[in-house]
């Protein structure tokens, strides 16, 4: 019996020092996933600061990245080119989603549920879910690190997996990387700060204060919430990769068969709504900005530029570009004058870059704006992929 005894207290002991040491504390993936569930479900309120990198142009497109979220449906994006000096903001409240251009004092209204089933690549929500939706998720670990390997949940569905660096402290993002189908690394994003249980001001997702605080690096913030362990403050070094994936340049998918291109011109206007407070145009209202054409440099496999023509959209000036063959679209260019144009209700699109939305079934409009330019691409048969691929790469065109 006392030898039994012995035996009891020298298995607790070793139990002790081997947990103290971390060996019987290492946690499977089973146990991490379940954590996670957990804390998303339980989700109040985060900011994060980090940097995005798109590898999916001829040249890679770095934006700065900084998300502010508070439960239940609240979200603030900012993203920001550097290189171009041009920020735009993404904004969900009560009154719905907006794209903010603020240094130009305009702004794009969606009627839309977004993020709802849209997975973003800088969204904590969408990066959780990726990982408790993969039955067949890889999990590894490092040093300061969980690391899972899943299947990618994004609209672009050249993106085929994904791998997610969560801090071992506290779940904490710190780094994810998107690949193509061929393994290319077509996304980074690179968290640098991310701190659990915000709490932000009361106008934090006002449209107005928004559009005049813009070139505050940040919104200010009331505080933290200290309750609880908030080792939220989350350390990303490390695991910092290099992207180096490039764009390969997938063939043009199957699509429908092609349409006539011809009614682009009358049909392409299809994503506009009504537009209001007209009288807030920057700069001097009787003249028409000019900008040069935008040509985009990606154009699908089996598709060539048919021609470039100058219309009118109600007292703007606009351009329309035209290509044919394998498939058939029209893109429209134009600077509208109004302050806030609202966009009919459609499919919010994710560019990367911005929030773009698709109007329409047979044929589809996809519209977005950026630096003041709204973008119209019109199609019978384009796949919603190189429609995406086109996007970027009118955006990697711009400022050059």
């Amino acid at each position: 019996m006392r030898r039994f005894k012995w035996a009891v207290a020298l298995t607790l002991c070793l139990s002790l020092v081997l947990s103290g040491c971390g060996l019987l504390g290492k946690k499977d993936a089973g146990s991490v996933v379940r954590e996670l569930d957990s804390i998303v479900n339980k989700l109040d309120s985060y900011h994060a600061e980090g940097t995005m990198t798109l590898n999916t142009g001829t040249e890679p497109q770095e934006y700065s990245v900084e998300v502010c979220y508070m439960a239940e449906s609240y979200y603030r994006i900012a993203l920001t080119n550097a290189k171009k000096d041009i920020t735009q903001i993404v904004l969900r409240n009560d009154d719905g989603v907006f794209v903010l251009t603020p240094h130009l004092n305009k702004s794009f209204r969606f009627q839309s549920d977004w993020p709802e089933n849209q997975g973003q690549v800088y969204l904590y929500q969408s990066l959780v879910q990726s990982i408790l939706m993969d039955n067949e998720r890889q999990f590894t670990t490092d040093d300061k690190s969980y690391v899972f390997d899943v299947a990618a949940n994004y609209q672009n569905g050249s993106l085929a997996r994904q791998k997610v660096w969560l801090d071992k402290k506290n779940y904490a993002p710190q780094h994810v990387e998107v690949s193509d189908t061929n393994n290319n690394v077509m996304v980074v994003v690179k968290f640098e700060k991310f701190e659990f249980g915000t709490k932000f001001e009361k106008d934090q997702f006002d449209m107005q204060r928004n559009m005049t605080g813009w070139d505050m690096k940040t919104l200010p913030t009331l505080g933290h919430d200290h309750e609880g362990d908030k080792a939220g403050a989350a350390d990303t070094q490390g695991t910092d990769k290099a992207a180096n994936g490039q764009a390969t340049g997938d063939k043009a998918a199957n699509g429908a068969q092609g349409s006539d291109s011809k009614a682009n011109s009358g049909q392409a206007g299809s994503a506009n709504g009504k537009t209001t407070d007209k009288s807030a145009a920057v700069g001097n209202t009787n003249k028409q900005q000019s900008f040069g054409i935008i040509e985009p440099n990606y154009i699908p496999s089996g598709v060539k530029k048919q021609d470039t023509t100058e219309l009118k959209l109600g007292e703007e000036k606009a351009v329309m570009l035209r290509y044919s063959g394998k498939y058939n679209y029209s893109l429209i260019e134009s600077r509208p004058q109004e302050k806030t144009v609202s966009i009919l209700p459609g499919d919010i699109l994710d560019l990367g870059f911005t929030l773009g939305v698709v109007t329409g079934d047979d044929k589809k409009t996809l519209t977005w704006t950026y630096d003041g330019v709204e973008f119209r691409l019109s199609t019978g048969d384009l796949p919603v992929t190189e429609m995406i691929k086109v996007a970027q790469a009118v955006q990697g065109e711009m400022g050059k």
